[in-house]
């Protein structure tokens, strides 16, 4: 437990089959992480596989007694924000260390990815449970082969800027994500806004949105940006919940 903010309970197996499931038992403020897992997913149930021991599987128990359903439909955004800004401070603090300049950008894909240099080094998965959500972060620490179904999209810690223990990675993360949980309690949504646009990946960019939260067809046109009621603008018109894709 050392690093570990005490708000946080990190409880750890070797093996597991999802993270996620191990917390749907768990109270606020716990954490489960393993080093493998065997029935690991992604959202929309894309498989999340990751080689044993070489990146961060995590899921934590947030507390939302009271939280408005359109608040609490934000938190895969905010868990994003404390994993690029995380990402962030490790890669410049490694870069620092190496005596090299941080040059990576490290962006904030709707709705639940963070990406370096336009990869994907994390994807969330956030499920209510009652008045808890668990929110499943998976982060590539230290893989350097890929499926060839996604390594053309994918990077991780390890390919950017060198090795990096999964412990410290771990509680880089849950540092962020207690200071961002703590704003985005104290003000909504609105509060964090700023720092997610700051880092969003699609703004500007022509794509193409799958909804998911109802029947309607694909939405496609310029990105407007993620916007303050945590939705995506998509050629000027919101989209709650769905998959973005950049129109090649």
């Amino acid at each position: 437990m050392t690093g570990v903010d005490a708000s946080w309970r990190v409880r750890h197996r070797a093996v597991t089959g999802s993270t996620n499931k191990d917390a749907l038992g768990g109270m606020p403020g716990d954490v489960f992480t393993a080093d493998l897992q065997t029935a690991g997913r992604g959202r929309l149930d894309h498989r999340w596989l990751s080689p044993p021991g070489e990146n961060l599987m995590m899921s934590a128990v947030i507390d939302v007694t009271g939280a408005p359903p359109e608040e609490v439909a934000t938190l895969p955004l905010v868990v994003g924000l404390a994993v690029s800004k995380a990402v962030e401070s490790l890669i410049s603090r490694r870069c620092r260390k190496g005596g090299g300049a941080a040059a990576c950008a490290v962006r904030i894909k709707w709705p639940n990815d963070v990406l370096i240099d336009g990869r994907k080094v994390s994807g969330i998965l956030c499920e209510r449970n009652g008045d808890r959500v668990i929110a499943g972060v998976g982060v590539n620490v230290n893989q350097m082969v890929f499926d060839p179904e996604i390594a053309d999209r994918a990077t991780s810690l390890r390919v950017v800027c060198g090795p990096m223990p999964i412990v410290g990675v771990r509680d880089a993360v849950l540092e962020r994500l207690a200071d961002a949980l703590a704003q985005w309690r104290a003000g909504g949504f609105r509060a964090v806004w700023p720092e997610i646009a700051a880092r969003d990946f699609l703004k500007g960019k022509p794509i193409t949105v799958r909804r998911t939260d109802d029947d309607a067809s694909p939405v496609a046109g310029l990105c407007g940006g993620i916007r303050r009621d945590g939705a995506l603008e998509a050629g000027g018109e919101p989209v709650f919940a769905g998959e973005a894709h950049i129109c090649m």
